[in-house]
């Protein structure tokens, strides 16, 4: 009932054009900082390496994480140094605008919940919520956006192509 009332309600549309906002201004912010500034995720990555979140075991709870970060996020740094910046700019961008507004936030969400295995909490749980929601809600989310008419536009260029494929 929940989903059915985020995914159909004028209501909900607007309650999620204003958590859409406020958390695309935290994205676009926080990469547009990163973009114009000298960004470099070595020494996160390197302490996220060293210092991964334990469970109560003593071990490494995302160990095969760690060892994600070791093997190819660490050599590759410079490649995560253009991407953590500009996707962030990007989600941002995308759900201020409403424009692929599931597809933004689905891209957030990879990202927080590559920070928080990698032992960064900070108001990333929030962050996890609302986009959950703005996730469940799908094209409702962007109803108020450019959404409104990107996506029945892309629907209709791609059915009218099926539909000249198959006659």
């Amino acid at each position: 009932m929940v989903v059915k009332w985020l995914r159909e309600s004028s209501v909900a549309a607007g309650i999620l054009t204003a958590i859409r906002l406020f958390m695309g201004y935290s994205w676009l912010t926080a990469g547009w900082g990163k973009l114009t500034d000298e960004f470099d995720a070595s020494g996160y990555l390197q302490n996220a390496i060293n210092n991964p979140v334990m469970g109560p075991d003593g071990n490494a709870v995302y160990s095969w994480y760690v060892s994600f970060l070791e093997g190819f996020a660490l050599p590759n740094v410079t490649l995560f140094n253009t991407l953590v910046p500009l996707g962030e700019f990007l989600v941002g961008l995308g759900l201020i605008l409403g424009c692929f507004t599931t597809a933004a936030i689905f891209f957030g969400l990879v990202m927080n919940f590559s920070f928080f295995m990698a032992g960064t909490v900070s108001h990333i749980p929030t962050d996890l919520f609302f986009g959950a929601i703005i996730l469940f809600a799908g094209f409702n989310a962007g109803k108020y956006g450019l959404d409104r008419w990107v996506i029945p536009f892309i629907q209709k260029a791609t059915f009218d192509k099926k539909k000249l494929a198959e006659n």
